[in-house]
């Protein structure tokens, strides 16, 4: 029973000699920031902005914001040190597979499967919403049966299933073309950002602003769970360490960067938001940013807002399908999930068969469940994510001391256990419904785990 705890040695990850194609080095540190804010931005301000303002904490989610982005900070230091001494993809799963046994870096890769590919179709049903918008604003005018899943009153949502098959074949080209794509999409989403906050600063209102806190501190916190999503990028740079040119300075610098853009960003587009118009507006409204513009009268800003919002919208379906397929191929490598998912293509560079198996999760998932639902179930993942790995860097602290670390998290124990509270207080501000689907999954993963992980291990072969 005690193999179950058995340790990825990290000798053994960073002398390990691959054969067959494997994943080519394309990222610099430029491209691994646009990567992360790529996803960072895109899911928060575009999508869930909105819902937890109405739902959660009015316009204190800005509060919400920074006690969620101050907890991201303290976890993407622990991220930056790992990613610095452990260039490997899997992220989190590498890290905890190598820090803490093998049982909990499948119990986290588990969990970042499900966060990855969760986030990917909560996005993609965000670039639904918008792009339904845009076609209304110059005259076309799609069937709700086809823009909405079963449980919003449609049949299937049949925009978000169509991104999420464009960005599938995108990524099955390689890494760098997707991440040539991802560039100008970043350009685009940034340019449109600071055009909503430019517009949308003239008509604020400052009685919009009262109550500010309409849920109290509980709302707060239940918001800070919430938005915790929007988040989980530093994360995707950390899983793309094997296709960095140079990880080990390069991965700290883009984590650390895109996490202080964004939370600048976040900060200042909710009260903007929340001024423009009363937070109750925002209740079940997918795509608030254009939604906000077009009350407010400004439809091309409108308009042209939902153009940058579906361009930052698909770079964020396009980072988290690309994380999910990378972990899925992590996984597969290690022998915890059948071999055939780390396959990699001769040509390309990148997993096919991982990224099919997403291609085909993320449709079913954005194809047929609503926005709240997707979005509340992913933080339990990316929660859970950060706990184990900030209590990796203090046990490798103590058990190997003597590995380099180009970056190192600055008062350890003190920041990681900072990191290990707050998360912990966030994951119980999540709704029950979310604790029970968190619980099953993570049923399942360990059924998985036992069933058939634990024999096929590599590990336990060696």
């Amino acid at each position: 029973m005690l193999d179950i705890f058995r340790k990825m040695p990290i000798e053994r990850i960073l002398s390990e000699k691959k054969e067959g194609p494997q994943l080519k080095r394309v990222y610099g540190a430029f491209e691994l920031i646009m990567l992360g804010i790529g996803v960072i931005v895109g899911s928060g301000i575009f999508v869930i902005t909105g819902v937890a303002a109405a739902d959660y904490a009015g316009p204190a989610l800005t509060i919400s914001f920074i006690i969620a982005g101050f907890a991201c900070a303290c976890a993407a230091l622990c991220y930056a040190e790992l990613a610095s001494m452990i260039p490997a993809s899997g992220s989190s799963y590498t890290f905890c597979y190598v820090g803490l046994g093998e049982v909990f870096g499948w119990f986290v890769g588990w969990c970042l499967i499900l966060e990855y590919i969760v986030a990917m179709s909560a996005i993609a049903t965000g670039w639904s919403a918008y792009i339904t918008n845009l076609l209304t604003v110059i005259g076309v005018d799609l069937p709700s049966v086809l823009t909405a899943g079963p449980f919003e009153g449609g049949l299937i949502n049949l925009p978000a299933i169509l991104i999420v098959s464009i960005i599938a074949g995108l990524l099955l080209l390689g890494a760098r073309e997707s991440a040539a794509v991802n560039n100008l999409l970043v350009v685009v989403k940034i340019a449109v950002i600071v055009l909503f906050i430019v517009l949308g600063m003239k008509h604020v209102d400052v009685r919009n602003f009262t109550p500010f806190m309409p849920y109290g501190w509980d709302g707060v916190f239940a918001g800070a769970a919430i938005v915790f999503f929007a988040y989980l990028g530093f994360d995707a740079i950390a899983n793309a360490a094997e296709e960095v040119k140079n990880p080990a300075k390069d991965m700290p610098r883009a984590i650390v960067g895109s996490l202080i853009v964004v939370t600048v960003l976040y900060i200042v587009v909710t009260l903007v938001l929340t001024g423009m118009l009363p937070y109750l507006a925002y209740k079940e409204v997918a795509a608030p940013v254009a939604y906000a513009l077009a009350q407010v009268g400004i439809n091309w800003g409108s308009a042209l807002v939902s153009v940058g919002a579906v361009t930052g919208l698909t770079s964020g379906v396009l980072v988290t399908m690309y994380s999910s397929s990378r972990m899925i191929y992590a996984i597969s490598r290690d022998g915890l999930l059948p071999i055939k998912f780390s396959k990699i293509s001769v040509k390309a560079g990148t997993p096919v068969t991982a990224i099919f198996v997403v291609w085909i999760i993320g449709c079913l998932l954005s194809g047929f469940l609503p926005i709240g639902i997707i979005a509340e179930l992913v933080n339990m993942g990316t929660i859970a994510a950060f706990i184990m790995v900030s209590i990796t860097v203090i046990v490798l602290r103590k058990s190997h001391p003597e590995l380099e670390r180009s970056f190192k998290v600055p008062l350890v124990p003190v920041i990681p256990a900072v990191a290990i509270v707050i998360c912990s207080f966030l994951a119980i501000q999540l709704a029950s419904v979310t604790w029970i689907a968190f619980a099953c999954w993570v049923t399942l993963g360990l059924t998985v785990y036992f069933v058939y992980g634990k024999s096929h291990s590599l590990l336990g072969r060696a």
